[in-house]
């Protein structure tokens, strides 16, 4: 499995489409920053996209796709500035299936992604605040705007699964489409197309509870040690050993906030020895137990959902 397949499985990122929508002007829609990530994309007309910050106006028209990342709310509209509704009103007004009466009507898709845990807020972060792509006559990405417009069209069995699926590809393929340009990719994902470093580096996410060494890791890049520690480095901004670790208390954070594990699970899914020397590891690198991280991370992600869904 590669590096960016890893991380995305991990990240485990719920996505919903929230609807093909037939717009006649004057519109507006608001989109609240608890959204982690929306993905837009016009079918047919044009409409704009803004945030508060001035001059962060982006043009929406077809063959494009749009993702935001969660932070400040998002605004869609027929014009820069357009009045915008709360979804739920929006809706309610706008949302409906079909070809639209109006030639002045903008037809478009607007979806949600959420991710959990600890490897999915770092691909979150990889990403800029607004990234728009443009898919070429030849790009997979074009048709999969295709056959999700018109999958929203029909009224067939399991036609959730298949939106799902489809974001789930307009997603990764708009990632990768990013990283694969950004100078600002994640060290890891370049350094992962290095043939000195990506085999490794595969071998320590495909294994973290292997007890790697240099010399093992080295062997497995065809490098010395030296060489081995010194690309490395370059590459990664931090020695073979001290990124392992920073792995293995990602992978940990996860599961203490996500799972029911033990520590003597969580231990042994990570690569180490007992509870006790896991939980003297993550003291190290968080300055508490990991008990007490649980119990306040999941104290605090309690009091979120009741601050944000009240009858939950």
């Amino acid at each position: 499995m590669d590096l960016l397949t890893d991380h995305l499985v991990r990240a485990r990122a719920a996505g919903a489409v929230f609807a093909r929508t037939v717009a006649e002007p004057p519109w507006g829609l608001r989109l609240g920053g608890s959204i982690q990530l929306s993905v837009h994309t016009v079918v047919r007309g044009r409409g704009y996209l803004w945030l508060d910050a001035p001059g962060s106006t982006v043009e929406l028209i077809p063959g494009t796709v749009t993702l935001v990342r969660g932070g400040p709310d998002h605004y869609i509209g027929h014009e820069p500035g357009a009045q915008c509704l709360e979804p739920e009103e929006f809706r309610a007004r706008h949302a409906r299936i079909g070809p639209g009466d109006n030639p002045q009507a903008t037809v478009f898709l607007c979806g949600a992604y959420q991710f959990s845990g600890d490897v999915g807020a770092g691909l979150l972060d990889a990403l800029p605040q607004v990234m728009t792509l443009s898919a070429a006559d030849d790009d997979p990405l074009r048709d999969v705007i295709t056959l999700l417009s018109r999958e929203l069209v029909r009224n067939e069995l399991a036609q959730q699964i298949v939106l799902d699926r489809l974001l789930d590809l307009l997603l990764v393929l708009a990632i990768r489409a990013d990283f694969r340009r950004s100078p600002t990719a994640p060290r890891w994902y370049r350094a992962s197309a290095d043939p000195r470093l990506g085999a490794a580096l595969q071998a320590i996410h495909e294994n973290a509870a292997h007890p790697w060494t240099v010399p093992e890791l080295a062997a497995i890049s065809g490098l010395s040690r030296a060489a081995f520690a010194r690309a490395f480095r370059d590459a990664l901004g931090q020695a073979p050993v001290q990124y392992l670790t920073d792995w293995r208390m990602t992978l940990a954070r996860d599961h203490l906030r996500a799972d029911d594990l033990s520590l003597a699970q969580i231990a042994d899914t990570i690569g180490y020895g007992s509870p006790f020397a896991f939980a003297a590891a993550f003291r190290r690198h968080h300055g508490e137990p990991p008990g007490t991280w649980r119990q306040r991370e999941r104290t605090t992600a309690h009091t979120r959902l009741l601050t944000t869904h009240p009858g939950s």
